[in-house]
């Protein structure tokens, strides 16, 4: 009981990790596809239209890795490769659903993003991404 109690412990930080590895992943892609800096937007700045991006990108992708996770295979080793792989192409989605919401839009939504008063399209964008992450975890279950 103790082996299984220890061994499960350690899977949940193995996972952990993992799972904040891809969300810091997803950090930096909301980090490059906005101008500026992240943190100084968010942080020094309060702007409210990255903040509402970055939540939902970071919700997004913890659905997917709880999903990964949720979903995974008996074996330890395949489950933590489905939950890097998933969470990898969840983080390739939701910058691709960026882009294309880009090309659609007029402007450079970036830009939108990054304007000090709020923006309804920091909301269309939050919710791209979030969908995004939603496609990716239907296709995981």
């Amino acid at each position: 009981m103790l082996q299984d109690l220890l061994e499960g412990a350690g899977r949940s930080v193995v996972f952990g990790l993992v799972g904040i590895g891809l969300m810091a992943l997803g950090y930096l892609l909301v980090d490059v596809l906005t101008p500026g800096k992240l943190k100084d937007l968010i942080f020094v700045e309060r702007n409210a239209n990255a903040g509402i991006l970055l939540v939902a990108n970071q919700l997004g992708i913890a659905l997917i890795v709880f999903t990964a996770i949720f979903t995974s295979y008996d074996e330890f080793g395949k489950g933590l490769a489905s939950t890097l792989i998933f969470g990898l192409i969840g983080i390739g989605v939701m910058g691709f659903a960026f882009l294309v919401l880009d090309w659609l839009t007029p402007g450079k939504l970036g830009e939108v993003i990054c304007t000090p008063d709020r923006h309804p399209g920091a909301l269309v964008s939050a919710a791209s991404h979030f969908g995004a992450a939603l496609i990716v975890c239907a296709c995981i279950a």
